[in-house]
């Protein structure tokens, strides 16, 4: 190589690999999962990193049987609350009991969460070939142009 492509090389590469400015907050995220998405990849029962309708009723049965009250077939509000918990990661993620609660009796069955899930289910399936990939599960959210690390330029 001749020393003008080497310091073009190297030119090149300081570019590219340059770190942010000091103090610059970390870029907002480009992709992430919903709770309920989340929820859904841990319902794959053989590891396939595929989860089918079957296995999302399974999984949401599984989960449901560990709330408080689940035995008596509904749990209230507080017990969905310590269900999203542990399942969800929140005691405020989505959905919420009121979403879950068709009847509107302040109480919650296997059949009303597992309806909503479904709901998710069909919401997710892109491809509507009745299983679903991570690819699925995931969403891609793009930086506003001219954002390279998370930092809009003033005008």
């Amino acid at each position: 190589m001749t020393g003008g492509m080497l310091l073009t090389f190297a030119l090149l590469q300081a570019i590219t690999a340059a770190p942010p400015p000091a103090g610059t907050p970390q870029p907002p995220a480009t992709i992430f999962a919903e709770p309920a998405a989340m929820f859904i990849a841990a319902c794959d029962a053989n590891g396939d990193g595929r989860v089918t309708q079957a296995e999302l009723t399974a999984g949401v049965a599984r989960s449901y049987a560990t709330a408080e009250g689940a035995a008596t077939g509904s749990i209230g509000y507080i017990a969905y609350a310590d269900w999203e918990q542990a399942w969800l990661g929140d005691r405020n993620a989505l959905p919420s009991p009121f979403e879950v609660d068709r009847d509107g009796d302040n109480r919650i069955t296997l059949a009303e969460l597992q309806t909503r899930f479904a709901q998710f289910f069909a919401r997710f399936d892109r491809d509507k070939d009745g299983v679903l990939t991570r690819a699925e599960l995931i969403t891609i959210r793009g930086a506003p142009v001219g954002d390279r690390y998370g930092i809009r330029k003033k005008k």
